[in-house]
């Protein structure tokens, strides 16, 4: 989870939460069983990694974002908490492995993410793909949403994951343009719209969708060229948060955005003609992942 500052922080100290943001703590019995499986199976999740706020939430629920290709990313972007490094080799057989934890959670709805590998040739778009087939063997009937990596632009690997047949393809924009260079120095604005632009134009049927932070520094404006560029690129899904700083290693918040903002964006979104758009202080990309898809919108 997210370090959160306390309220009442002396001088000096990062600024207290603003009232609307608080994380209910739920350590019941299916929080503890999740977790005593990811590690039976070897497996990692996001949801611990990337220190989300609703884990205790979500795994409550019985549902859990899997974090596929280790633990170690190539990347050091200015606002996420994973581990920065040199990834050691490649686990073939993990696909196998979170198809059988997808089977024993019992999920409908399964959301596979990863690490940027910048080290493999193909950013390791065959093990998306191995393991969308994986999870489809496994446990027919169940919707496989994956949020990928840019692929440093590299579209065959792109066309590997789509051609697996995702239910939805997640990637996501992050911020607004401007703040590239500070929040994720080693990506392109232009290029994760072009990936998601390319995913429609190769699958039309497959359900596009991004997400972007607020609080890092953007204006109002920014962020409705933001919104509109994704509509401009075919993007059918929007998730929208506020930004937490995991540690004082990471960017500071700039500011917090209140709850009628949010409402604000979620109308706005929802004029430019997004499919379902979820936006809230603690929403992030894979929050409430299943209830995401559009009842009118057949599976492919």
């Amino acid at each position: 989870m997210a370090e959160l500052p306390r309220q009442g922080a002396p001088s000096g100290a990062r600024p207290a939460l603003p009232p609307w943001i608080r994380v209910r703590l739920s350590l019941g019995p299916n929080y503890q069983e999740l977790k005593d499986l990811m590690r039976s199976q070897r497996l990692h999740t996001v949801c611990e990694e990337a220190r989300c706020p609703n884990i205790y939430e979500c795994w409550e629920a019985r549902t859990a974002t899997f974090l596929i290709l280790g633990d170690i990313c190539t990347r050091n972007c200015g606002f996420c908490a994973i581990t920065t490094g040199r990834p050691k080799g490649l686990d073939r057989e993990e696909p196998a492995r979170v198809a059988a934890t997808v089977r024993a959670m019992g999920l409908r709805h399964a959301v596979i993410t990863s690490v940027t590998r910048d080290d493999l040739p193909d950013g390791g778009a065959e093990i998306f793909a191995a393991t969308i087939r994986a999870i489809r063997e496994a446990v027919p009937g169940c919707g496989v949403e994956v949020l990928t990596p840019d692929f440093q632009g590299n579209w065959e690997a792109l066309a590997t994951v789509v051609a697996a047949r995702p239910d939805i393809y997640n990637h996501n924009i992050e911020t607004v343009e401007r703040l590239y260079p500070r929040v994720r120095p080693r990506a392109r604005y232009a290029r994760s719209l072009e990936l998601l632009a390319r995913v429609k134009a190769l699958k039309p049927e497959v359900l596009t969708k991004s997400g972007f932070m607020v609080g890092l520094g953007e204006d109002r404006a920014e962020v409705s060229r933001l919104m509109r560029d994704l509509r401009d690129h075919a993007v059918d899904i929007l998730t929208v948060g506020q930004y937490l700083r995991p540690d004082p290693r990471h960017l500071p918040v700039v500011r917090f955005w209140a709850p009628e903002e949010f409402d604000a964006l979620r109308e706005e979104a929802q004029s430019l003609g997004f499919l379902h758009v979820e936006a809230g202080p603690l929403v992030r990309s894979s929050y409430h992942a299943a209830s995401q898809v559009p009842r009118e919108a057949a599976r492919p």
